[in-house]
């Protein structure tokens, strides 16, 4: 299991709260609701996202390879160095691949998922000593939140 930095910094909130105004974008438009923010090391938004694969027809389109791209763009570069990804829920495989191939600095995420998670619930690929990049994780950030608008989602679709 990944050990998790449980150091809360005020601006964590502030970051996930964009996430999940992202997230809520997402719920509108009929997408599971899962938003990311993307910041510099000083806290400053670079890229926001929200899920899309619906509506962009792309099984790629996760929030949070969306923001990494879109953070890519800005910077004209395909490394992100001590960047802070921010995300409503625990990263898949993919998502997570994503961040190490960036060089994401830092994750913090609010629900974890126990199904698909690759940041220390299912898989733990931001410590994997066989990759060349680690991520350090902060986990629970606004977790009944994030949480509840997933459940509010799903209930809905039920």
């Amino acid at each position: 299991m990944c050990k998790h930095t449980r150091t809360m910094q005020p601006e964590f909130f502030a970051l996930m709260r964009d996430a999940l105004d992202e997230a809520e974008k997402g719920f509108v438009q009929g997408e599971v609701p899962v938003g990311a923010v993307l910041a510099r090391p000083d806290g400053k938004v670079i890229a926001r996202a929200h899920n899309q694969p619906i509506t962009l027809k792309d099984p790629t389109a996760h929030a949070e390879i969306l923001a990494i791209k879109k953070g890519c763009l800005l910077y004209e570069n395909y490394r992100l160095p001590d960047s802070l990804l921010v995300v409503t829920l625990e990263p898949c495989v993919m998502c997570m691949g994503a961040a190490v191939h960036a060089r994401v600095a830092k994750l913090v995420f609010g629900a974890v998922d126990p199904k698909r998670g690759a940041a220390g619930s299912l898989y733990n690929l931001a410590e994997d000593t066989r990759l060349n990049h680690r991520i350090e994780v902060i986990s629970g950030v606004m977790e009944t939140e994030c949480r509840a608008l997933l459940q509010d989602f799903f209930q809905l679709r039920r």
